[in-house]
């Protein structure tokens, strides 16, 4: 059985390290320009130049999101930015329109193409088409089973990849193409810009009664009745990858490092797990399942992947997150005094008993016994976040260990 991929999303260029470090094969980044997350940090030229160099140093890909749906007046921006990730170099571009398609085929052909789901491929004849004029892989649109995706892989070239959504925040809309948002604020979210109205509280009024809002109780915190749970399918490792997926990808390029880190190195161990033996996959299921839920989340579903959800696994649900662990920082290097410096996210406070994340699936509780600023002064907290401190937690650490605190 083939190994899939594990393709990981970054917010910047610290998050891209977090996700190399803890187990992706591959990392899918957005530039400043021409992907479906705006409000995103996004990559300069200069980081994904950085970021390409980080990943191809330790065997990881990295692809570039160019997925919006373009305008006539983003062409011309778009062939020079493609002229320009030419000579950086990604191993693919992510892609939802055609005319960019073609653009990207002329410009920089050595560069693979990747069809986005925003393209809507829901079929296998969709799938051959791409592959004809020059696509290497195909994003599966959300809406697909199973058994749908095996009926696809049976009846496309076997050079032609398959990449699925495994994990992460889910759409109202078919595959993403909301109209929403551009409705109700001008914001469109098909150029990147959504303000995820679908996450917003509802009511409704009567026509011939305005301003009279009629509440539909769903719970004590509202009514979200576009809100849908967060896929997850970490317990159903063994039927995606029979069902010969060649990537699997995982959601949240607006995502925190300690998220990243935790759905990669769960993710990873579990791929692993399954290729080296279904006994062993079986065994560590419970780890998996309590590594899953230490990232922010809201709630889990299975999508769409055994057919259209039963009443009784609906899945729109409040948009309250579930959040066991706050983020604290990454560790870096050591000074001469034997701290470790941080760039600190959240408040902690020498005393205080915090969790120390490592990439190969360890956690460690320590105490924090000390914590300097930049000018050398012992300090009793951490109160600033991005402030760089240096710490020390009374055991040697590694850089790239991520330090939380449960909740």
């Amino acid at each position: 059985m083939k190994k899939p991929e594990l393709l990981i999303p970054a917010a910047s260029l610290e998050v891209l390290r977090i996700a190399v470090i803890y187990g992706a094969d591959a990392v899918y980044v957005g530039g400043e320009a021409f992907g479906l997350r705006a409000k995103a940090k996004n990559f300069s030229m200069e980081e994904i130049r950085e970021g390409i160099a980080f990943a191809h140093a330790r065997g990881v890909k990295v692809y570039i999101t160019a997925n919006i749906l373009a305008h006539n007046g983003d062409l011309e921006g778009i062939r020079a930015y493609f002229e320009e990730l030419k000579e950086i170099k990604p191993d693919a571009l992510i892609i939802s329109d055609p005319g960019v398609f073609m653009l990207a085929k002329e410009i920089c052909p050595e560069i693979e193409r990747h069809i986005s789901t925003q393209a809507n491929n829901t079929n296998y004849a969709s799938y051959r088409f791409w592959h004809s004029i020059g696509a290497k892989r195909v994003v599966s649109a959300r809406e697909l089973s199973l058994s749908e995706l095996k009926e696809i892989r049976a009846n496309i070239p076997e050079e032609l990849e398959i990449e699925t959504f495994v994990h992460g925040a889910m759409c109202i809309s078919y595959s993403g193409r909301c109209l929403l948002s551009n409705y109700l604020t001008g914001r469109d979210a098909n150029q990147g810009a959504c303000t995820h109205p679908c996450r917003w509280k509802y009511a409704v009024v009567e026509e011939t009664r305005p301003n009279e809002y009629f509440p539909v109780y769903e719970n004590e915190r509202g009514t979200y009745i576009f809100n849908s749970k967060d896929l997850c399918m970490i317990e159903h490792i063994p039927d995606l990858m029979e069902a010969g997926i060649d990537s699997f990808k995982i959601e949240g390029r607006m995502k925190t490092a300690l998220y990243v880190a935790t759905v990669a190195r769960t993710y990873r161990k579990a791929i692993d797990d399954y290729t080296e033996s279904e006994e062993l996959y079986r065994k560590n299921l419970p780890w998996y399942l309590d590594q899953i839920s230490n990232c922010t989340y809201r709630q889990f579903t299975t999508g769409f992947f055994y057919g259209k959800p039963s009443e009784e696994a609906q899945i729109y649900d409040s948009n309250t997150y579930v959040k066991e662990y706050t983020y604290l920082g990454i560790v870096g290097e050591r000074n001469e005094n034997g701290l470790y410096r941080i760039e600190q996210r959240n408040k902690f406070s020498v005393g205080e008993e915090i969790e120390v994340m490592k990439p190969d699936g360890r956690n460690a509780v320590v105490t924090v016994l000390r914590i300097e600023d930049e000018e050398g002064t012992e300090v009793p907290c951490a109160p600033h976040p991005k402030q760089v401190l240096y710490i020390d937690l009374g055991q040697p650490l590694e850089q790239y260990d991520i330090l939380r605190r449960k909740e």
